[in-house]
């Protein structure tokens, strides 16, 4: 199964459309929210976990749940460190810089660190409570990546449509007010005294269905049983009719025609239903026309989703800067956006370019050390056999069978005629899931 670099260039795109967004330029208001009720967030988000979905459950077929667990824990940690390092920079700069109001969006973006104390804030923003805005999509990521290992396993225990039904019953949940009444029982059983407001905007119980969604999908794409771009030619008409009308609602809000009552089913923080009905158009016409795509699957965007981790955080510094430079006005206006937007994509894009190139020599130095990739006879059968039946059910012969289907094999190696242990009674194989 081949990379798609247009998924790699979608993912390099939400991250330009996310940086853009948050750059306080003048170019905020017509950046936020274009396409519809839809933004860089849940594109980053499902795109996220459709790559740790199909990545790690191949992970956990070739290595075993004990591999993929670390892997996947590592990634976590990772983030967190991430997280940990934008947290300090944060609180010192701010702390430098507002202190005596010398620049008040600091203060603003802030203002629970210098209510709270330096202390607590630290305290409560390392264990994840305390969320300032702008970085508060990061502990979001950080606890999916989290639960990720124990939802894959999960998937293989029960199924997916028991863990579906209960991720769409929590963003239910969510819409009548689930945040709130756990919050409330924080308050009063477990003494947190964080605000609401400073835990962060998004709505956990209702932005995990997006990630858990994500997830089934690229565990269905790893398996190859992922049946998208048929059902994407069947429904891209009416997928595209409610794309453009929800397009419309948008821009007529803009236009000043408010949502009034029905606000709550717009709202982003807290998924509101056309959110995902919007998600889901938009990404059918999207599948549908993939091959339409490919020109803008530019190098520096490719480049730029394949370090997704590394220029995901390395937007947030950028907009630190950009905030500091705004001082006490409401955003940027003048020539200053200009180096300012130019010099945050060339070291996003310069990042992702180092990302690139350290990669390459970790696999250059790993193919240099470890032998040639070895395999069982069973697992050679089970190769030749899906094949097989693959050509029977199709009228083809029997007998054509590739050796490049198993790269790097000593075909001549003993390995190849070792036993594999026997499958415990009543386990299931990998293949059926």
């Amino acid at each position: 199964m081949k990379r798609s670099i247009e998924i790699d260039a979608a993912r390099g795109f939400m991250l330009a459309w996310m940086t853009l967004t948050h750059l306080p330029t003048v170019l905020t208001p017509y950046v936020n929210q274009p396409f519809g009720y839809v933004g860089s967030s849940e594109g980053f988000i499902f795109l996220s976990a459709l790559f740790t979905g199909r990545i790690y459950l191949r992970l956990l077929d070739r290595s075993g749940p004990g591999a993929m667990t670390r892997k996947l824990l590592g990634r976590t940690s990772k983030l967190y460190a991430y997280h940990i390092a934008l947290l300090l920079g944060a609180f010192m700069f701010a702390g430098y810089y507002a202190v005596g109001g010398r620049i008040q969006s600091f203060h603003n973006l802030l203002d629970f660190y210098f209510a709270a104390g330096p202390g607590r804030a630290i305290r409560d923003a390392l264990l994840l409570g305390y969320r300032p805005p702008l970085l508060d999509i990061i502990p979001l990521y950080i606890l999916f990546l989290l639960f990720s290992p124990l939802l894959i396993l999960l998937s293989l225990r029960i199924g997916w449509k028991p863990i579906l039904a209960g991720s769409f019953a929590l963003w239910l949940a969510a819409q009548f007010g689930l945040r709130q009444v756990i919050y409330s029982f924080m308050v009063a059983h477990l003494g947190l005294r964080i605000p609401l407001n400073e835990m962060g905007a998004f709505n956990l119980w209702a932005w995990q269905l997006v990630w858990v969604s994500g997830i089934w999908i690229g565990a269905r794409w790893a398996r190859e049983t992922l049946p998208a771009k048929a059902w994407a030619r069947r429904m891209w008409i009416p997928a595209a009719i409610v794309a453009v009308a929800i397009l419309a609602r948008r821009y007529a809000e803009m236009g000043g025609l408010p949502l009034r009552h029905y606000q709550f089913l717009f709202d982003k923080w807290n998924l509101g239903v056309v959110r995902l009905v919007d998600l889901v158009a938009l990404g059918t016409v999207l599948i549908r026309f993939q091959s339409a795509m490919t020109p803008f699957a530019i190098r520096p965007l490719v480049e730029m989703g394949q370090s997704s981790l590394r220029v995901f955080c390395a937007h947030f510094a950028c907009c630190f800067v950009g905030i500091g430079m705004m001082g006490s006005a409401t955003r940027l206006y003048g020539w200053r956006q200009i180096p300012l937007v130019v010099g945050t994509f060339l070291v996003l894009w310069s990042i992702a370019k180092l990302s690139a190139r350290k990669e390459l020599a970790i696999q250059e130095d790993r193919a240099a050390t470890e032998p040639a990739a070895q395999v069982s006879i069973t697992q050679v059968a089970r190769s030749w056999s899906v094949r097989t039946n693959a050509k029977h059910r199709t009228g083809g012969p029997l007998y054509q069978w590739r050796r490049e289907e198993l790269p790097a094999v000593q075909w001549n190696h003993p390995s190849l005629f070792r036993k594999e242990p026997p499958r415990p009674i009543g386990a299931r194989s990998q293949e059926g899931i």
